[in-house]
């Protein structure tokens, strides 16, 4: 019987480990789910918990009071005397500035508690827009740019790897979908309220209500319930002495790099034409109203996330890129033509299919293939492919605007979809990878 029973152990344990070694095949990207993980995205947990609610807030509030100076600091900065050149510089200090501090914000929400670093960087985001009223001078103004970058950096990539951390693996799509609806509409509500309070109560004015705002994200974290401790497979390795060592991986998440240079190449022309659609219309003589553009991108982009939330988990990334590639092309070519308002209406809502989903697709798919120990990590990466969007945008929309034919501004921005194609052929394996682990 006792012989028996050793060799039933003895078969078990060989069955379990047949098991474990096929599960590691079929999950080459190492993103791993526990059991009860698994448990969760088969029964379809409910997407929206009040913690997810919290920090969707959140979102929607720090994106909100960061766009709203987008579309003034450059005027802000202008009435300090400011030159051209310096307002340009001044516009796209915040990206940069972003840009820099992401791979050490990505590291800290992988070490340390999400609730933590997230309040860390909103007192910093308040004493950026608190400097906003009190600047004297444009070196002033620039440190306030600096210090606001800083502080969006933090936020944005604490608050989506928090987010990641408390979805089960087969919802990840729809929330990521859901949260990347709040970063949209706040990019399309921040602009217009920025604008419209800067003329009614002027620029130094404007930023207290963004001061406002920055409130309202301390009072929405201190709220979640979840601290938003880091993975303990991430602790692990911290202890293993990973840390004493600078390589690529410390700094943004290798694989995925080709996701963050796919939506970047989606979000220039996005940002190319949200700073010189105004000018645009002016040099074609366009009699259209371009202020349409944003609320039809974001009443329609709400609208898709709630309808087609369930699309981000059963939808391969393939059906986005070439969703995306048309609407970029009817968004683009409708802006070329714009022989009147409903022109401008139809780019808005094509500017959903391209910008807008890819956005969401982009960010769901950086966190799967990187896993959840990475997830800061995986973020990091995203949101520089953001930033470098938001300043070459306007950067490369300059050099078109002054160096070619107007009628040519809006086609020359379609060269950017060729490349990023090109960037998916190399990077489909992994891609499709992903896609196969997250439906085991």
């Amino acid at each position: 019987m006792a012989a028996g029973n050793n060799t039933h152990r003895k078969t078990s344990s060989a069955t379990d480990s047949a098991t474990d070694s096929t599960q590691r095949q079929s999950n080459p990207i190492g993103y791993t789910t526990s059991a009860g993980e698994r448990a969760a995205g088969k029964a379809r947990e409910r997407l929206i918990t009040r913690d997810v609610a919290l920090i969707m807030a959140a979102t929607f509030f720090y994106m909100t009071s960061s766009m709203m100076g987008t579309p003034i600091i450059a005027g802000f900065s202008q009435s300090l005397g400011a030159s051209g050149a310096v307002m340009g510089f001044l516009a796209g200090a915040l990206s940069l500035s972003a840009l820099i501090c992401r791979p050490i914000a990505g590291n800290l929400s992988d070490r340390t508690s999400k609730r933590k670093l997230a309040v860390i960087g909103a007192l910093i985001f308040l004493a950026s827009n608190l400097g906003y009223y009190f600047v004297p001078n444009t070196a002033w103004l620039l440190a306030a740019r600096i210090l606001n970058g800083v502080g969006f950096a933090c936020i944005s990539v604490c608050l989506s790897t928090w987010l990641s951390m408390l979805l089960p693996i087969s919802r990840m799509g729809a929330g990521m979908g859901l949260y990347g609806t709040m970063n949209a509409l706040a990019q399309a509500v921040g602009p217009d309220l920025g604008i419209r309070a800067s003329k009614a109560i002027g620029y130094r004015n404007t930023f207290l209500i963004a001061v406002g705002l920055t409130c309202c994200i301390v009072i929405c974290v201190l709220l979640i319930k979840d601290g938003g401790k880091p993975p303990r497979a991430r602790l692990g390795r911290q202890q293993g002495g990973e840390r004493h060592h600078i390589r690529l991986d410390a700094l943004f998440e290798p694989r995925v790099i080709p996701i963050a240079l796919i939506f970047m190449l989606f979000a220039i022309p996005y940002f190319a034409n949200q700073s010189f659609i105004v000018d645009y219309a002016n040099a074609r003589h366009a009699h259209v109203i371009v202020s349409l553009f944003f609320p039809c991108y974001a009443i329609m982009l709400l609208i898709s996330r709630i309808v087609l939330r369930n699309w981000f988990d059963t939808k391969s990334f393939l059906f986005f890129m070439v969703t995306g590639t048309i609407c970029q092309i009817v968004m683009l070519a409708s802006l070329t033509v714009m022989r009147n308002n409903w022109f401008v209406v139809l780019a808005g809502l094509a500017t959903v299919g391209a910008y807008g989903m890819m956005s969401s697709v982009t960010q769901a798919r950086a966190v799967l293939i990187a896993g959840k120990a990475r997830s800061g990590m995986a973020n990091t990466t995203y949101y520089a492919g953001i930033d470098l969007g938001m300043f070459l945008g306007p950067l490369i929309g300059g050099f078109l605007y002054g160096g070619l034919p107007i009628i040519w501004f809006y086609p020359a921005l379609l060269l950017t979809m060729p490349v990023a194609w090109t960037v998916y052929a190399f990077a489909h394996r992994t891609i499709q990878a992903s896609e196969r682990a997250s439906r085991a």
